[in-house]
């Protein structure tokens, strides 16, 4: 992949990590997602990852029917990739995170690729006027539970949606041995390249937002996959222009959006996905950088039929 290939950039429009009281501008119903998922489209975000939130409190949910009130809206109103999560959040179990893509037989699914500690309580740390009553405990949870995919879970979405749908999937790998998991799954032929890689830093649980990690992420990979995947970078907080840059410029991908990070600078919330799609374009751009098109996306992902 040379330097001046084209970026997909995806945006992860809500998530499952930032309660409502953390930000006002975290998108909640599914009228608010829908409109900000389609405003990261528009500013070209080419890759929409999508949650579902319960709209009179704002906690996670996987209810297909909540993504059936804003994902219709988004098809019908962008070319953009729809990317549904079977990640959802570590109270889910895998079932209750499959039931939405079991009914929306999505082009693109996230797949997180391990168990893996998931540690959101220190936000709870912060003094701040907590909105709901779940807030507080569900930050809790994360320092004595986990999230978990097992092997047989990874199997399982996989199978289904692989061979239901055709669904591809973006792989999302939070540590080195994530990568060593995927490179089982491709030896066994339940995973068809390219692969969609999404290297996430900066979980507490996963690996940090070091560039000495970026390195080793990228080079672990090209060992194992060769030219055979897409590499894109999800840097959590702080982490997510900077390493997302760095990303861009070793030959990968960037993932922005309100479900990695609050901010758009220091002190200053976005208010928007649209906003860190755009502040990621105009970086992108003075490096000269093109952005991938949904359809450029496609064929790079290896979508056949959207």
């Amino acid at each position: 992949m040379n330097k001046q290939h084209k970026v997909i950039i995806t945006c992860a429009v809500t998530g499952s990590i930032h309660t409502p009281s953390m930000s006002p501008y975290l998108p909640l119903t599914p009228e608010q997602i829908a409109e900000q998922a389609i405003e990261a489209a528009e500013a070209g975000a080419a890759v929409l990852h999508l949650h579902a939130r319960d709209p009179n409190d704002g906690r996670p949910s996987p209810d297909p029917a909540l993504f059936l009130q804003f994902v219709p809206q988004i098809r019908e109103s962008t070319d953009a990739i729809l990317s549904k999560t079977t990640g959802g959040s570590s109270a889910m179990t895998a079932e209750e995170r499959m039931a939405a893509p079991m009914v929306l037989a999505p082009e693109l699914c996230s797949l997180n690729m391990g168990t893996m500690n998931f540690g959101l309580y220190p936000m709870a740390e912060k003094a701040r006027e907590w909105q709901h009553d779940w807030e507080l405990p569900f930050l809790e949870a994360t320092r004595h539970g986990m999230f978990k995919n097992s092997l047989s879970d990874i199997e399982m979405i996989v199978t289904e949606l692989g061979n239901r749908f055709g669904t591809r999937f973006e792989f999302e790998c939070y540590d080195i041995g994530h990568l060593y998991t995927l490179a089982h799954f491709l030896e066994r032929g339940l995973v068809k390249p390219p692969l969609f890689i999404q290297s996430i830093f900066g979980i507490l649980g996963g690996i940090g937002g070091e560039h000495e990690n970026l390195n080793h992420m990228r080079a672990t990979a090209d060992r194992l996959f060769g030219s055979d995947y897409q590499w894109s970078v999800l840097a959590a907080g702080r982490h997510q222009m900077r390493l997302g840059t760095m990303a861009a410029i070793m030959g990968g991908h960037v993932r922005v959006g309100l479900e990695d990070n609050l901010w758009l600078e220091r002190g200053r919330l976005a208010q928007n996905n649209a906003e860190q799609v755009l502040k990621l374009k105009r970086i992108l751009a003075e490096l000269s950088f093109e952005v991938a098109t949904a359809a450029e996306a496609r064929v790079l992902i290896g979508i056949t039929a959207p």
